[in-house]
């Protein structure tokens, strides 16, 4: 039977059975040609092809007999090395059923548990993230994670389908990689704030000396953290480092700024220190200018603070919970002044942009800018789009505007975009995030001709490239800068009508609260210039009106305050809208409350979107949680909006915001 079976198996094989075919062929054709020659030598014929087919069909036989015994002992070699390759590789396998229960384990990961038993374990009870990453794994083959466990780092592949987790050993090269990362190369560039400000009449060995004290808490800071500083100039320094010595100094909070800033406040000499940090980066001169960046945005937000950022990425801030000091000199004014007249002067016409719904301040800076630009000889126009939601103050503001001057002021954005060239000037005003600009159409066709004039502290999202640049956090408002740059403009045509100053001088006024907040002795000049030039009290008073139903808004809402510790917080109903300048004037009603250092005021502005208006009185620093929710502003005065989501849930993601800086300024301490 064994021998039929082999038999029929080796026909079964086509290449034998052709061999077999052909041989048998041939034979037939030689013994019908033999005996058609004689019997005798048909007959010898026959026999000798019996004996050779015989001789044939035995070797072929045995050809094959010898194939499948070598194919049975590799199939067993195959699966013999399998079995002991899973129970001897240096790698983990665990093999687990559909509850998440651990079945097997190899010799290999049994020998790292030691005398551990995991199985009849489930997954999460021998380790947790090793459950998540099982349980939320996709059936993707390339897909690879890393898990730290055992003191160890493993590569995980998951099959869930067979039920089985492979565990590779990648701990060498997980501490090769760290200790590359670690040893990345970062450079900073620290500005001592207001240097030329503070030892501005101070003799020369007090200054030298209070130099001297800054360099040296400055090395010695980064010295502890391994960090490479260099003085460059009298009030700059260049860092050099690695990552690890900058994860150091970050766990730290870049405290040397508090220690500095303390230090030189008690001796009546304060100064506070501005750093810009990048890493990421491979080429040398593109992180040197990466530093350069972040320098300038950490001047930009108001000093006295860090901003650490990689190439790509967000920027991480610390410090920057003081308020900007004033400089007391105005050279950067009569600069500013001189290079946007010049900008101007080369424009053929000039366009004057503020935030989407605009206040007091915005309007009143865009008017003082567009008089700068006729001045000068060119056409101009403030950019607004009435959209029915301007507060009542704007309203009346606009409806002076075409009573006095005509409805040539202001253009609509539509109207500018058909009228803009190639040497046409935007210039925004109150504002450099271009996601706040009255139109984000008109800011793509001009943003290559683009000038920044704003008060605000300078965020994330900024042009990439503006003409010119003007921000001053230390100013009350973006009105007050603008008066500035009048002072320094030749008088040979006519300057500020009335209602510009008295557009100029409200906002201020507004801004300041009526020269009670951020109101320094440049604020006041600026308002003595504005009311010598014609600003009037009457007008100004009118537009700081308020209707009957704005003030019964403004007071529901604080009806509905909570304290929380020093924190009032009102949440507006889901289901009403309010006015954004009755939503920021109850939040600063709320500071005149006994007890309250911040105030945040939560209410829907449209069907879409949610707003938070945030007062401090500079015990607390609101910008930071408004940042954190997307929004910016100054210390004491900040803002956000939210779309999609509801007053209540906005609610719970300010309460965790103002908890999590908390923590981390306990942290700090």
């Amino acid at each position: 039977m064994e021998g039929k079976n082999s038999f029929s198996a080796m026909f079964r094989n086509k290449q034998l059975a052709g061999v077999a075919i052909l041989v048998s062929l041939m034979a037939v054709i030689g013994t019908i040609v033999a005996f058609s020659v004689h019997w005798i030598i048909g007959t010898v014929w026959v026999l000798l092809v019996v004996v050779a087919l015989i001789v044939i069909f035995k070797t072929l036989r045995g050809i094959g007999e010898d194939t499948a015994s070598y194919i049975r002992s590799l199939t067993t070699r195959i699966n013999r090395a399998e079995q002991e390759a899973v129970v001897q590789m240096p790698i983990a396998v665990i093999l687990y059923n559909e509850h998440g229960v651990i079945e097997w384990v190899n010799p290999f990961i049994q020998g790292i548990l030691g005398d551990e038993i995991i199985i009849n374990k489930e997954l999460g009870e021998v380790n947790t993230n090793l459950a998540v990453l099982v349980k939320n794994w996709y059936d993707e083959e390339s897909q690879v994670t890393r898990l730290n466990w055992l003191h160890r780092v493993f590569d995980v592949q998951v099959q869930p389908e067979l039920g089985v987790i492979y565990l590779m050993d990648a701990t060498k090269s997980a501490q090769v990689q760290s200790n590359y990362e670690s040893h990345r190369l970062f450079l900073g560039q620290v500005s001592i704030d207001n240097f030329d400000e503070v030892t501005e009449g101070m003799a020369d060995a007090d200054s030298s000396s209070l130099r001297s004290y800054v360099t040296r808490t400055l090395s010695d800071w980064m010295e502890a953290h391994n960090i490479y500083v260099r003085r460059l100039t009298s009030v700059r320094y260049l860092l050099i480092g690695y990552r690890g010595s900058l994860r150091s100094a970050e766990s730290d909070k870049f405290d040397v700024l508090n220690t500095i800033r303390e230090t030189t406040s008690a001796q009546n000499t304060p100064l506070s220190l501005s750093v810009g940090i990048a890493y990421d980066e491979t080429d040398i001169a593109q992180l040197a200018s990466n530093a350069q960046i972040n320098l300038d945005l950490a001047l930009g937000r108001g000093g006295d603070q860090v901003v650490v950022r990689p190439a790509q990425g967000q920027a991480r801030f610390y410090g920057g919970n003081t308020n900007p000091m004033v400089k007391r000199t105005r050279v950067r004014a009569r600069m500013i002044s001189q290079a946007l007249a010049e900008l101007v002067r080369q424009a053929d016409q000039v366009f004057i942009m503020g935030h989407v719904r605009p206040d007091m301040d915005s309007f009143g800076a865009a008017l003082g800018i567009r008089r700068l630009s006729m001045m000068m000889g060119k056409p101009a126009w403030v950019v607004y789009k009435d959209k029915g939601q301007a507060h009542t103050d704007i309203k009346m503001l606009l409806n002076q505007i075409v009573s006095e001057q005509g409805d040539d002021v202001v253009a609509t954005p539509g109207e500018v975009r058909n009228r803009a060239t190639e040497k046409s000037l935007l210039i925004l005003v109150d504002h450099s995030k271009p996601s706040l600009s009255e139109d984000q159409a008109l800011y793509e066709q001009l943003k290559d001709r683009l000038v920044i004039i704003d008060h605000h502290r300078r965020g994330e999202e900024f042009p990439e490239s503006s003409l010119l640049t003007y921000i001053e956090p230390y100013a009350s408002s973006t009105a007050e800068l603008v008066t500035e740059l009048f002072e320094y403009q030749p008088r040979k045509t006519e300057g500020l009508t009335r209602l510009e100053a008295s557009a100029m001088l409200a906002g201020i006024q507004i801004d300041t609260k009526s020269f009670t907040l951020r109101a320094g002795t440049r604020t006041f000049d600026a308002a003595s210039y504005l009311r010598s030039v014609g600003a009037d009290g009457d007008l100004i008073q009118d537009f700081l009106k308020e209707t009957v139903e704005d003030y019964r808004d403004r007071s529901h809402l604080i009806e509905r305050v909570q304290l929380h510790g020093p924190v009032a917080i009102v949440v507006g109903e889901d289901d009403t809208v309010y006015d954004g300048v009755v939503t920021a004037q109850t939040a600063d009603s709320l500071l005149q409350l006994i007890g309250v250092e911040a105030a945040y005021v939560i209410t829907r502005r449209d069907n879409h979107m949610v707003g938070i208006s945030a007062r401090s009185t500079g015990a607390q620093n609101v910008q930071l949680v408004m940042e954190a929710m997307g929004g910016g502003g100054h210390l004491s005065n900040a803002a956000t909006q939210i779309n999609d989501l509801t007053t209540d849930e906005v609610f719970g993601q300010l309460i965790d915001h103002i908890k999590q800086i908390e923590e981390q300024s306990e942290e700090k301490n």
